[in-house]
């Protein structure tokens, strides 16, 4: 994919996984903590995951096309470097999102409870869900602030064009 509507697609797909991410991980950590959660969100857990999981790649194939229509800078390459690492990080929770779903639907809210091998999975399933949700976010937020200043870092003057004196 390279452009969509004349703009380079990776802008535009990018709010995509700005977006869902971030969505994503919060929907796996509150429905690994709390069962009701997973219960009520039901299938629309592990398909937002997978959703988000197909985003990941596409933006970062996108971005790669973009990258070689760009003049390619230090900043640019710490970009995509950075970029190339989200994968693995959208792979887990989408892996979580659906161990989650699958274990949440076959136990009932009594077994869930009064379990203790069904309190230790859900036990792990939490913490191994805030390390990974955790983790994809501060990713997201490194890549966006290294796309941000690889985009800006001479685009833009610190004071305004034309605005005459600034007493407007």
């Amino acid at each position: 994919m390279s452009l969509v509507n004349g703009l380079p697609a990776h802008v535009l797909l990018v709010h995509f996984v700005v977006v869902l991410v971030p969505l994503t991980a919060i929907a796996v950590v509150a429905s690994a903590v709390w069962p009701s959660v997973a219960r009520r969100m039901g299938v629309v857990l592990p398909v937002l995951a997978l959703v988000t999981l197909a985003s990941v790649p596409l933006t970062t194939s996108a971005g790669e096309w973009l990258e070689e229509h760009v003049g390619s800078d230090a900043l640019v390459r710490r970009h995509a470097e950075l970029g190339d690492g989200l994968l693995p990080w959208a792979l887990g929770l989408f892996v979580l999102a659906a161990a989650v779903w699958w274990t949440t639907r076959r136990t009932s809210p009594s077994e869930q409870t009064g379990n203790r091998s069904a309190s230790v999975v859900r036990i792990a399933a939490a913490v191994l869900s805030v390390v990974v949700a955790a983790g994809a976010v501060v990713d997201v937020y490194r890549i966006g602030d290294s796309g941000a200043k690889a985009a800006w870092h001479d685009g833009y003057s610190k004071t305004a064009k034309g605005s005459g004196d600034g007493d407007d």
